[in-house]
């Protein structure tokens, strides 16, 4: 057996994001529609959000502190057996809200759910009908609440033939199950198997089924589990059966066979092997034999109520003290049925959106007009006046007008938005003509191609809305300048989204770019124009475009030709995704390509990567949209695309790579978000 544990009940500071829906990504209307202001409120996060198991999921062990479940991941809501299926198995850490009943084909699979998540009913209306959950040896941190998962029965009562459980573990660790209705399943409706440890189950209802729930079925005597508030009803065994379990501890459940029913209970509760069971202050309403015990188990019961029961009730042994893993207050046992009949199963107010206003520290706003009517007069005066190392978000209000300057938002001030306040994105323009052959004032040399950047942001959870981005720099009148890359927006932060932006430039216009080279940065832009010609978005950030249109400019000398994209991604990253947008502009058909692999300084580690899908191509892409870039073959890196519609769509071929369904499944925006949901602050 394991050492007790101290007393610990973990509460992360963290709150699940709002779900990743059009609803909370877009303020306003698309690019498409008419220009509107940006402005909009963060949304209350949900209440459910901070839950935190307790019992022995609680407990530091293993590796893991606590069962926390996806939390600080991407919120997503599923309404199919494929959408659940995705998110419940992926690598990345996801809340899954389930919004209606999902029938799961064939009956009685069981979905399998990888570590960091949590699966929770939306309200009363998350059901799984027909199908079962599955966690595998080493799936640890996981949530399953709200649900009510069902229907499996194949017309056996004692079926040895199908093993159909509403949620079945082997070899999991640190699970909570809470707040569920399971029935009706052709085998059991929880079972904890394999060494799987460190297990609450709280406050669900298990009913109409032969066997309730069955632990153990190892020869170690590992598992650590808790069990309150549940009420079990109807089930003829297993109520539970605890096999081998180093620590059981059962308190305030609610076991009831109700008479006059064709469901009869051969027993309740089953130390067996070398179970060491604590009982407490529950509640037994006409059960036969409702406590039993093998000779090698120990059992402590203390307070519980028999009403009702005939048979076998057994203790012995001394078992272990409970407290000394973590704290709790059992209710009285007279009190029991009535709790938990009340508070057992689904609750209408879990896994959904909070109308509570627990919304955080209210933003800091710094106004800015160029006619002495702000705060500031230029934006990056008032960049200059947020503090060092800002804990809470900073807005940036600038009103109309054309701001001839160079912005940067420095490493040390992150949660900061620039935000232009006018009817219309064109309202307010922050805009330079720097290139990278452009001498610095000072003499030190030229600006190079990430120094032109007209608004540089090497701050985290950087946001900006509502205005134009610009580099003018004029090619033709400095054709003997050597360095013609001139970039409008640089990013080299993580978690930078950009919503309802125009951002405008020829060579090099957007630089979505990280900290450094094992720094991760992530970039969501929705709802804007980006214009260009060369490698006009580019770098190696994890980046979205998304809802937005990409613009393709002629040349300095009239000419049409071009390439969208540039990554620079590393082999271990996701690089640029183009989703649900459109790609056109003023220019040749068939002259410009989707993109290119970018070997920034001639290292072969990159693997570059540009996806471009659920988008409609005009008839200016190339029918061979990848081409080669300083040796590197574009081949040799991931180039793809799904989707596409439009005159320059194009159909499948060895220079065309299209996604199968399959890999399209896995090159999502929420896969490339990785546990962050964009909104609007």
């Amino acid at each position: 057996m394991r050492e007790p544990h101290s007393t610990y009940r973990r509460v992360l500071t963290g709150l699940v994001p709002l779900a990743l829906s059009a609803a909370a990504l877009t303020c306003g209307a698309g690019p498409a529609a008419a220009e509107t202001s940006r402005a909009a409120a963060p949304a209350a996060p949900a209440a459910w959000a901070a839950d935190t198991a307790d019992g022995f999921a609680s407990v530091n062990s293993l590796g893991q502190n606590g069962t926390y479940g996806g939390r600080g991941g991407t919120t997503v809501t599923v309404r199919t057996q494929a959408e659940l299926e995705k998110y419940a198995t992926a690598a990345e850490p996801y809340v899954i809200v389930v919004a209606g009943a999902i029938p799961v084909s064939p009956v009685g699979k069981e979905i399998k759910v990888a570590s960091d998540k949590t699966i929770v009913g939306s309200g009363t209306a998350g059901q799984i009908v027909g199908g079962g959950f599955f966690l595998g040896t080493g799936v640890h941190n996981v949530i399953i609440r709200n649900l009510t998962i069902r229907d499996t029965y194949q017309g056996v009562w004692n079926d040895k033939d199908h093993d159909y459980d509403a949620i079945q573990m082997d070899g999991a660790h640190h699970v909570w199950i809470d707040h569920n209705d399971l029935r009706n399943m052709a085998d059991g409706l929880i079972d904890v198997r394999k060494d799987s440890t460190d297990v609450t189950v709280s406050w669900n209802e298990l009913s109409s089924n032969n066997k309730a729930f069955g632990i153990g079925w190892t020869e170690n005597v590992t598992t650590d589990i808790t069990l309150h508030h549940n009420w079990i009803r109807e089930t003829e065994q297993r109520n539970p059966s605890a096999d081998n379990c180093a620590h059981a501890h059962l308190y305030n459940n609610y076991l009831e066979d109700a008479p006059g029913t064709s469901i009869a209970s051969s027993y309740g509760t089953y130390a067996r092997g070398g179970t060491a069971m604590v009982l407490e202050n529950s509640y037994f309403q006409g059960f036969a034999n409702p406590v039993i015990k093998d000779a090698t188990a120990s059992l402590v019961q203390r307070g519980n109520v028999f009403s009702g029961t005939s048979g076998r009730n057994e203790s012995g042994g001394t078992a272990f003290d409970p407290k000394a893993y973590y704290a709790y207050s059992p209710d009285a046992a007279a009190k029991v049925p009535s709790l938990v009949k009340a508070g057992a199963g689904p609750r209408s107010s879990l896994g959904t959106a909070s109308t509570a206003s627990t919304a955080s520290a209210a933003a800091t706003t710094l106004t800015v007009a160029k006619d002495g009517s702000g705060q500031y007069t230029t934006v990056q005066a008032a960049v200059n006046a947020v503090p060092a190392n800002n804990a809470s978000r900073v807005v940036i209000a600038v009103k109309p007008g054309t701001y001839r300057e160079l912005v940067k938002v420095p490493s040390n001030k992150p949660h900061v938005t620039i935000q232009g306040t006018g009817a219309s994105r064109k309202d307010t323009v922050i805009v330079y003509n720097n290139a990278a052959g452009t001498q610095k004032p000072d003499g030190s040399g030229t600006y190079g191609t990430g120094g032109s950047a007209t608004v540089a942001v090497e701050a985290d959870d950087f946001q900006a809305r509502n205005l134009s981005i610009t580099n003018d720099f004029d090619e033709g009148a400095h054709q003997s300048l050597s360095g013609h890359q001139a970039v409008a927006l640089r990013t080299a932060a993580d978690r930078v989204f950009l919503d309802g932006v125009i951002v405008t430039g020829d060579q090099d216009t957007l630089l979505l770019d990280t900290a450094a080279k094992d720094r991760l940065g992530r970039v969501y832009v929705s709802d804007s124009y980006v214009l260009g010609n060369v490698d006009f978005i580019f770098g190696r950030a994890t980046a979205v475009i998304d809802r937005s249109v990409i613009t393709l400019r002629k040349r300095w000398d009239g000419s049409s030709a071009g390439y969208v994209t540039a990554p620079s991604t590393a082999a271990d990253r996701k690089g640029i995704l183009i989703a649900n947008s459109t790609v056109s502009g003023d220019v040749s058909n068939g002259s410009f390509y989707l993109g290119r692999p970018w070997h920034a300084g001639g290292d072969a580690s990159l693997d570059p990567q540009t996806t471009v899908r659920n988008t409609s191509l005009s008839a200016a892409v190339r029918s061979t949209p990848w081409t080669d870039m300083s040796g590197f073959s574009w081949k040799a890196d991931r180039f793809a695309e799904y989707k596409n519609t439009g005159a320059g769509a194009g159909s499948a071929s060895a220079d065309r790579p299209f996604l199968t369904d399959a890999q399209a499944a896995g090159q999502e925006v929420a896969d490339w978000l990785a546990g962050w949901t964009p909104t609007a602050s």
